[in-house]
């Protein structure tokens, strides 16, 4: 018994709870706020995606009041003067995707955006995971662009390179790192299996920048373990939401219940998110029958998701989250609480409460545009603002940074530990 938890241990790990939570509000919990997205295989860029958009007269009719005639010729005129005087020779192709690219640019939604044909099939590359990275997560913050590495998973490229949480991507290759949007510069970051990327890292405390080649490899980073803690305590970590989350999340909780867990801890701290249908699936597992979550678009239409009757967890549960807690982690947040199933610890959540619809083009490009909100069982949209916990707690690690992880140096999960008690006392 004592192997098997030295190896939960071991596992759990992988997860990377020894966390540096000095980040603000946002996903940086403060000022800060970012788009997060896995570089490892089974992760990838995850979208919820709902379909093509339709066409008709109402698209037909906003871009006659765009692309009319004054339009098209000021457009022909600033393409003429960039050909005649741009020192050097100008790719025609390369300004028509600068055109359709500035569309969206205009929105000022960091989450919608035009993908070339290049792009978007890397893209569907990443949702089906099929590819080769570096085996760490990135974010990108949405005002100042910039790309920090916020999880570096053992035993991966990035790990064997040296690289660390915390550090900032500043090139990789020769493109600066806030000159692009974060979905376009992991496409530079993933590749062929053994090739090598070259990244140029700021590392606090370094006074020069840090330069790797990192091998890229295929990577594959668990989304769901956990450990037996104490008095009937099981410990589930969901490190994001993909494919296999439920699946593997209603094996974890099976194999704990039948080591005698009575009370779960779900661990949500720096889950970015992930497919909706994955959230919503584990909430399922969890919550007795009733709504988890609904959309509606800028035309009222609705769309439910629901839990059924047949079955749900009934036992005390606890939740962990944090400023880096977002989108789908901020789903389950806000069911648990709306059902008042259980106790939010840690810290505010991110705050994206917005739905992205993929849809492909006619000749292969594609789009990603914000097409919805989604609003928590009692009728909450918490974009901007996230979810407060029941009990704020900052984040705070006794032990040794460079010993193995010990759950009760950390001072969210010992007072999770805490309420548990009490609540089954209560009961």
């Amino acid at each position: 018994m004592e192997d098997r938890r030295e190896e939960l241990e071991q596992a759990v790990e992988i997860i990377e709870f020894k966390k540096d939570h000095k980040f603000a509000k946002g996903v940086i919990t403060g000022m800060l706020s970012t788009v997060c997205i896995f570089l490892i295989l089974g992760a990838g860029v995850l979208f919820w995606v709902q379909g093509r958009f339709s066409t008709g007269s109402i698209g037909e009719s906003a871009s006659a009041n765009i692309i009319n005639n004054s339009v098209r010729a000021k457009i022909n005129e600033l393409t003429s003067m960039i050909h005649q005087y741009y020192y050097e020779d100008v790719d025609t192709g390369k300004l028509k995707e600068g055109l359709y690219k500035g569309l969206f640019n205009s929105l000022g939604d960091p989450y919608s955006a035009y993908y070339t044909e290049e792009e978007y099939q890397e893209m569907m590359i990443s949702a089906s995971a099929q590819y080769y990275g570096i085996g760490a997560v990135l974010q990108q913050d949405r005002e100042t662009m910039q790309v920090k590495i916020i999880r570096v998973y053992d035993g991966t490229p990035s790990q064997k390179a040296g690289l660390k949480a915390g550090d900032i991507v500043v090139r990789v290759e020769d493109i600066e790192a806030r000159t692009m949007e974060l979905t376009e510069l992991v496409t530079h970051i993933r590749g062929e299996e053994n090739s090598k990327v070259h990244l140029v890292i700021a590392r606090e405390g370094e006074e020069e920048y840090l330069e790797f080649d990192v091998r890229r490899g295929k990577v594959e980073v668990p989304t769901v373990d956990g450990m037996m803690l104490e008095d009937g305590i099981g410990y589930i970590v969901i490190a994001e939401f993909g494919k296999a989350t439920a699946r593997d999340f209603e094996k974890k909780a099976e194999e704990l219940q039948a080591e005698g867990m009575t009370k779960m801890i779900i661990d949500l701290r720096d889950n970015p998110g992930g497919m909706m249908e994955s959230v919503t699936e584990v909430l399922d597992y969890i919550l007795p029958e009733g709504l988890i979550v609904y959309t509606e678009d800028k035309y009222g239409n609705r769309q439910e998701v629901s839990s059924d009757a047949e079955r749900y967890m009934d036992l005390p549960i606890a939740v962990l989250i944090n400023g880096n807690s977002a989108s789908c982690s901020e789903i389950f947040a806000g069911a648990i609480r709306d059902y008042d199933y259980g106790t939010l610890i840690g810290t505010t959540t991110f705050g994206k409460g917005v739905v992205q619809t993929v849809s492909p083009l006619s000749d292969k490009s594609a789009i990603k545009l914000t097409t919805a909100k989604y609003f928590t069982p009692k009728g909450e949209n918490i974009h901007g603002t996230g979810i407060e916990p029941d009990i704020e707690l900052k984040y705070k690690y006794t032990g040794a940074k460079n010993k193995r992880f010990n759950y009760k140096k950390d001072n969210q999960i010992r007072r999770a530990v805490r309420e548990l008690k009490q609540a089954e006392q209560g009961r």
